[in-house]
């Protein structure tokens, strides 16, 4: 198995390159820059990749943009991400690919070299690894779609649980039937619900009220 590793520390880089020497895996290309970590993975074409979070230059998020770039470039590349950090928005883009070979492990709660071995391994057959605080955490950001109606949104659908249609949810709410007609649009807008029937997406927008 061929690796390439995207890591600016460097005492963490030599420390990868022994452990993973030592157990069979051959590293290919070692990269401190997101533009570096594209160019090796061009060059080797590895059997799977792994990556830190923030790189050079600004130490933010260039690590996972350079592996949401690899993975776009060369779908079934297996990535694992080996960070101190859970970046939200590229991680959940990683993993919502659908293609699995991906992985999310924290530095600091890797414990045993052996785990890890495999972790990299199930990676590169096209396996998920998801440490369970990185799970944790990307579950308590989701954003709740439900959290981002208005008040007055939010009380139509609570009625529109309740089995009222619109005639009776106007009278209930003292507005117009063309007001409560704006509100619902409004709703399923808010909770990207597809275009289809309005009868469907009135069951759909219950259902994520009732599910909240």
């Amino acid at each position: 198995m061929r690796v390439v590793i995207a890591e600016d520390n460097v005492l963490l880089l030599e420390g990868l390159n022994l452990l993973l020497r030592s157990s069979g895996i051959e590293v290919a290309a070692t990269a401190i820059t997101g533009d570096a970590f594209v160019a090796a993975v061009r060059s080797h074409q590895p059997d799977v990749t792994i990556v830190d979070v923030r790189l050079p230059p600004s130490f933010r998020d260039e690590g996972l943009r350079a592996a949401l770039a690899v993975r776009k470039e060369f779908p079934s590349l297996p990535v694992l991400v080996l960070s101190q950090y859970v970046e939200e928005t590229y991680a959940a883009e990683l993993l919502a690919d659908g293609r699995g070979g991906v992985g999310y492990l924290l530095k600091d709660r890797v414990s045993r070299v052996d785990a890890f071995i495999d972790a990299l391994h199930r990676v590169a057959s096209g396996g998920t690894v998801m440490d369970p605080e990185v799970v944790a955490q990307l579950l308590v950001r989701k954003r709740d779609p439900v959290s981002q109606l208005s008040p007055r949104e939010l009380e139509v659908l609570e009625l529109m649980a309740q089995g009222l249609g619109n005639g009776e949810i106007a009278t209930r709410l003292v507005v117009t039937d063309r007001a409560v007609h704006k509100h619902i649009g409004n709703i399923f807008a808010k909770l990207d619900l597809p275009a289809s029937d309005s009868g469907h997406r009135r069951v759909l927008a219950v259902l994520a009220y009732l599910n909240r």
